[in-house]
């Protein structure tokens, strides 16, 4: 995700709270709003389902993102909770990663300490998000402070397996962020694909998956494709970003994401991709825009 003073500053101000057809020709055209026909005009190919993280984009209002977003033809919009999710369903979006149970990313579930507020949080936390008619929340292991890896695989599982049998009657999946430990979340425990596949495996429930942020694995470890093949079942979400620096993902940085699309759609995912570069252009809707295509493989 973010560099840690701007995503640990978002989420602040957020826990407190389609492929179309081709532009009709003659009379049924002039009849079609401008807005609509935008819509109509940006038609994606449709092997990934594009979303765009809200706090990258907080310099916009949430109706505004969400106008602009779906102009482009991204159909969901990333770490929004409930409060901002009648927006979204106003504007018939959805909201791909939901949040607002997590205390923060360094307090999380590998500590026992923090294990009453979070799992009252989440108690609470997933009816809503499954009435609401979405599927994925977002949890974090939490810091290190000194626990080896066997004592965060065991109190994560400790606090997961209280909260997965109300996942599983949801149909709500807790999906843990994997963030990385060297440049933007010092300490961070679930920093390494294989610490987060092996907490899959130990829970074994569809109701606990990873989400496989590209950035911060590019950071952490590399070998981005083989990894998404080798992982792929217990990822159930993609975060994007350039390397390094977490900017627009285009020619100005090392990752092929046109590539990794492709080993994405590859695997059979039928998921989301959210884009979570910081734009550095002034034009930052232009930047998502060129995002998308370069993702739309």
């Amino acid at each position: 995700m973010s560099t840690t003073f701007d995503r640990r500053t978002a989420l602040k101000g957020i826990l407190a709270g389609t492929v179309s057809l081709a532009i009709p020709t003659g009379l049924s055209a002039a009849i079609l709003s401008e807005e609509e026909l935008q819509l109509k005009s940006n038609k994606l190919k449709g092997k990934i389902n594009h979303s765009v993280a809200r706090w990258c984009f907080n310099s916009f209002d949430i109706e505004t993102l969400c106008i602009e977003a779906k102009k482009i033809g991204i159909t969901a919009i990333d770490l929004v909770g409930p409060k901002d999710w009648p927006v979204l369903k106003k504007h018939n979006l959805v909201s791909a990663m939901c949040n607002g149970a997590e205390i923060n990313l360094v307090d999380g579930f590998n500590d026992t300490k923090f294990h009453e507020q979070l799992i009252k949080n989440y108690t609470e936390m997933i009816p809503l998000v499954a009435e609401a008619g979405y599927k994925n929340l977002i949890c974090f292991s939490g810091n290190r402070r000194g626990k080896t890896d066997e004592e965060g695989w065991n109190n994560c599982v400790l606090g997961l397996q209280k909260l997965i049998p109300l996942a599983e009657k949801h149909g709500v999946i807790l999906v843990m962020e994997l963030l990385n430990s060297k440049i933007n979340h010092k300490d961070y425990q679930c920093d390494k694909t294989s610490w987060g596949v092996e907490l899959a495996k130990r829970l074994n429930s569809e109701n606990f998956k990873l989400l496989y942020d590209i950035y911060h694995m590019q950071i952490d470890e590399g070998d981005v494709i083989r990894t998404i093949q080798e992982n792929h079942k217990y990822f159930a979400h993609y975060h994007t970003g350039g390397v390094p620096g977490r900017a627009e993902i285009d020619e100005t940085q090392e990752l092929n994401y046109g590539a990794i699309m492709k080993a994405i759609a590859d695997t059979g995912f039928t998921g989301f991709v959210a884009q979570e570069f910081i734009p550095k252009q002034k034009d930052k809707i232009a930047s998502l825009k060129k995002a998308i295509a370069i993702c739309d493989i």
